[in-house]
C-alpha cells in the first residue's frame, strides 16, 4: 500500500468515526432513559433529551454544508467535532432534565456538520466506479450506529453509568480528529455564497414551535387552550415567513432550485418519510421490550441487534446495487418491505414470542437499511463538487427534519392512547387508578415490576402494549406515502464512464 492510499484510509476512517459518532447520539439515549429519568427526574420533559439533539444537528446541517462549499470540508469537519466533544463532556454533567436537554443541543450543533460534510468528503475523494462501494460502506455505518446506538447506551448504563454514554465519544472523536487532521488535503476549489440566517431562524424557530405544540397538547395544556393555540399560530407564522424568505434569500438554505431536478426531489422527500417511520420502530421496539417483557435496559437493546445487522446488510447491497439497478427499483423493493415490517409489527401484542418479534425487526431493518446508503447516494447523484456539500447537507437536514417530528408525533400518539387505556381499564377504581397511572412508568423498572401488584400490572402491561402497537400501525401512514414517493426518482442509476455533472 503507497503512501496515498495509506492517507486515504486514514482519511475514510476518520470519517467513519465522525459518522458513527454524530449518527449514533440520535439513538443512544432511547435505552437509557428510564434510568436518566429516575436519575434526574423530569419525566414529562425527557423527551426533549432526544428531540434537542435533533432539532440542533437539523439546524446545523444546511448551514455547515454550504460553509464546507464555501470555505473547505476540512476545517468544518474539525469544528464540528471538537463542538461534539465538548457538548458530550458536558452532557455526561448534568444534574437536571434541563441542563442534559440543553447540553444535549450543543451536542446536536457540532452532529449537525459531521454527517453531510462526511459523505461530501466521500464523494469528493473517489471516482464514479467506487462511489457505490463507499456508499454502501458509509451507510451501512450510518445505519449501524443508529441501531447500535440504543444497545451500546443499554449496556453501559447497566453495567458502568449512563454519563458514560457520553463520555465515550471522546476517543472515538479525538482519533477521528487526528485521522482526518493529518491524512486529508482536499481541493481548493469552493463556491463564495451568502448564508440564509433568516431562512434557518424562522425554519428552527417553527419547527421548535410544533414540536412544543404537539409535545404539550393533551398533556400539560388542553388541545384549546391559549398556550397550545398559539403555538401552532407561531409555527403557521414562523413556517409561512422562511418560504418567504427563501424566495428572496440569494443563497437560499434549501435551494428550491435543487428541487427542480426530479432525482435529488423525489430522494429528499423519500428521506423525510422513511426517517419518521424508522425512528417509530427504533424508539418504541425497546419500550415494548422493557415495558412489557420485562428486563434490564440491556435487554430491550438486544432485541435490536437483529434490525442491525438486516440495515447493514442491505445498506451495504443498497450501495453495490446502485451501478446495476435505478435508485427507484431498488427503493421499491425497500419500500415494499419496511411496509411489511409495519404491518407485522401492528400485530403483535404480550403474547407476542421474543423469536418472532426479532424476526419482525429483521424485516424493518431489512427494509431501512437501502435508503440509508441509496438515498443519500441519488441526492449528490445530479450535481458538480461546488453543491454537493449543499446537496448533501439538505437531504440530511430532510431526513432529520422527518425523525424529529417523526418522534414528536408517534410520542404523541402513543402516550394519548396509553393515558386513555388506563383510565378505561382503571374506571371507578378510586385510589387503585391512581397507583396504576404512577406504576405505568415504574414498568420500565426490573426492580419496581416486582412490587406491583399482578392484577395491576397484567392490565398496565396490557394498556401499554396496545398504545405501542396503535403507535407502529400510524407508521404505516409515512411508510405509505415514501412508497408513493419513490415513483418520483425516475430510471437514473449510478453509472462508472462518466462524472455526473451539475444539471
Amino acid at each position: 500500500m503507497n503512501t496515498r492510499e495509506s492517507k486515504l484510509g486514514l482519511v475514510v476512517a476518520g470519517l467513519l468515526l465522525g459518522i458513527l459518532m454524530a449518527s449514533m447520539d440520535n439513538t443512544i439515549v432511547v435505552t437509557a432513559m428510564g434510568t436518566i429519568v429516575g436519575d434526574l427526574g423530569g419525566l414529562e420533559s425527557f423527551v426533549w433529551v432526544v428531540s434537542a439533539y435533533m432539532v440542533a444537528e437539523m439546524a446545523g446541517m444546511p448551514i455547515f454544508g454550504k460553509l464546507s462549499d464555501m470555505y473547505g470540508r476540512k476545517r468544518f469537519f474539525i469544528f464540528g467535532l471538537i463542538l461534539f466533544m465538548i457538548g458530550s463532556v458536558l452532557c455526561g454533567t448534568a444534574e437536571t432534565i434541563t441542563q442534559l436537554s440543553i447540553y444535549r443541543a450543543i451536542q446536536g450543533i457540532g452532529g449537525g456538520a459531521l454527517v453531510p460534510i462526511a459523505f461530501t468528503i466521500m464523494f469528493d475523494l473517489f471516482p464514479p466506479e467506487k462511489r457505490g462501494k463507499m456508499g454502501g460502506l458509509f451507510g451501512a455505518v450510518f445505519g449501524l450506529s443508529s441501531i447500535f446506538g440504543p444497545l451500546l447506551g443499554a449496556y453501559i448504563t447497566d453495567h458502568i453509568s449512563w454519563h458514560w454514554i457520553f463520555y465515550i465519544n471522546l476517543p472515538l472523536g479525538i482519533l477521528s480528529l487526528v485521522f482526518v487532521s493529518v491524512a486529508y488535503k482536499e481541493s481548493p476549489i469552493h463556491q463564495k455564497q451568502i448564508i440564509d440566517w433568516w431562512g434557518a431562524f424562522t425554519l428552527i424557530g417553527a419547527v421548535v414551535c410544533l414540536m412544543f405544540a404537539l409535545e404539550l397538547g393533551g398533556q400539560k395544556y388542553d388541545w384549546d387552550s391559549r398556550v397550545i393555540l398559539s403555538l401552532f399560530a407561531c409555527f403557521a407564522t414562523l413556517f409561512i415567513l422562511f418560504l418567504y424568505a427563501e424566495t428572496k434569500a440569494k443563497d437560499p438554505i434549501i435551494s428550491f432550485s435543487m428541487f427542480k431536478n426530479r432525482l435529488f426531489a423525489g430522494s429528499t422527500l423519500v428521506s423525510l418519510f422513511y426517517g419518521a417511520a424508522f425512528m417509530a420502530a427504533t424508539v418504541y421496539i425497546p419500550i415494548f421490550v422493557q415495558g412489557v417483557y420485562g428486563g434490564t435496559a440491556t435487554n430491550s437493546g438486544l432485541i435490536l441487534l437483529p434490525m442491525m445487522l438486516g440495515s447493514v446488510v442491505t445498506a451495504q447491497t443498497g450501495g453495490f446495487l446502485t451501478t446495476k439497478m435505478s435508485y427507484r427499483n431498488i427503493m421499491f423493493l425497500s419500500g415494499a418491505i419496511l411496509i411489511i415490517g409495519f404491518l407485522l409489527l401492528s400485530s403483535i401484542s404480550p403474547d407476542t414470542s421474543r423469536a418472532l418479534l426479532t424476526v419482525y425487526m429483521i424485516v424493518i431493518g431489512l427494509g431501512v437499511g437501502f435508503s440509508f446508503s441509496v438515498l443519500s447516494m441519488a441526492a449528490i447523484h445530479p450535481f458538480g463538487i461546488e453543491q454537493r456539500g449543499s446537496a448533501t447537507s439538505t437531504s440530511n437536514f430532510i431526513r432529520t427534519l422527518g425523525m424529529t417530528i417523526g418522534i414528536t408525533i408517534f410520542g404523541t400518539i402513543q402516550r394519548s392512547n396509553l393515558k386513555e387505556g388506563l383510565e378505561d381499564a382503571f374506571s371507578g377504581m378510586g385510589a387503585m387508578k391512581g397507583q396504576a397511572f404512577g406504576d405505568s412508568q415504574a414498568l420500565l423498572s426490573e426492580g419496581a415490576r416486582s412490587h406491583i401488584p399482578p392484577q395491576i400490572l397484567d392490565k398496565i402491561t396490557e394498556v401499554l402494549s396496545s398504545s405501542i402497537v396503535h403507535t407502529f400501525t400510524w407508521a404505516l401512514v409515512p411508510s405509505g406515502i415514501a412508497f408513493l414517493l419513490i415513483f418520483i426518482l425516475g430510471k437514473d442509476r449510478l453509472r462508472i464512464t462518466r462524472q455526473a455533472t451539475s444539471k
